[in-house]
């Protein structure tokens, strides 16, 4: 289901696949929820936050399985995994790059509707983020920020479903006993493809489908 407010849950699941890599911090991430009031930012300054969480949420917006990414925590954990790549990597490349687009999404909205990203009507957040959307459609000079956009969508879905509630709207069927493994439980996989196959629907109406 399409949100009117923004990139759906299910257009998403196909540039999911790195959400193995952070399979081992499940036990940590389902306690973000918890630990949101209390959290002290590393990362993002005060209206770098407020886009964070906005974007997040057009994202992975509330739907009837499950809330949405700033109620599974996802904003904590980009700003503490951008906060661990720094002193992992000695460098802030990870950080200057998804900071250097926060910083153009505030300015193209600015130039194009008088007001910050945040701030925008949902069908302008929509407008502009339909042109960074696919790094393959994107305009050549919007590539730099479609590639941004593709990290920050993938820290996303990283942060969401490694969380208490995108475990659950998966439903995650790990950490159970059975007798005999006979693969993905059939319910589980049909959801995932159907997710997958909806793809990205622009202002348009086209769909970008999962050819899989």
């Amino acid at each position: 289901m399409q949100d009117r407010n923004g990139v759906s849950r299910r257009s998403l699941f196909q540039i999911a696949g790195s959400l193995a890599a952070l399979s081992s911090g499940t036990a940590q991430a389902q306690d973000r929820e918890h630990a949101a009031p209390t959290y002290k930012r590393q990362t993002f300054d005060d209206r770098q936050w407020h886009t964070v969480r906005v974007l997040c949420d057009l994202i992975v917006p509330a739907d009837e399985h499950s809330g949405s990414a700033t109620q599974a925590g996802v904003p904590e954990f980009i700003d503490d995994w951008l906060a661990f790549r720094k002193e992992e990597d000695g460098n802030d490349d990870l950080a200057a790059q998804i900071l250097g687009g926060l910083a153009w999404l505030d300015l193209e909205s600015a130039r194009l509707f008088g007001k910050p990203f945040a701030g925008a009507a949902p069908a302008q957040q929509k407008q502009i983020l339909d042109r960074i959307a696919w790094p393959e459609r994107a305009a050549e000079a919007d590539r730099r920020w479609a590639a941004f956009f593709s990290k920050f969508r993938d820290l996303t879905l990283n942060g969401f479903y490694s969380s208490k509630i995108g475990i659950a709207d998966l439903p995650y069927l790990g950490n159970t006993a059975v007798a005999e493994w006979k693969g993905c439980d059939p319910a589980v996989w049909a959801r995932i493809e159907q997710r997958m196959r909806d793809g990205y629907k622009g202002l348009g109406g086209e769909v970008k489908p999962w050819n899989g």
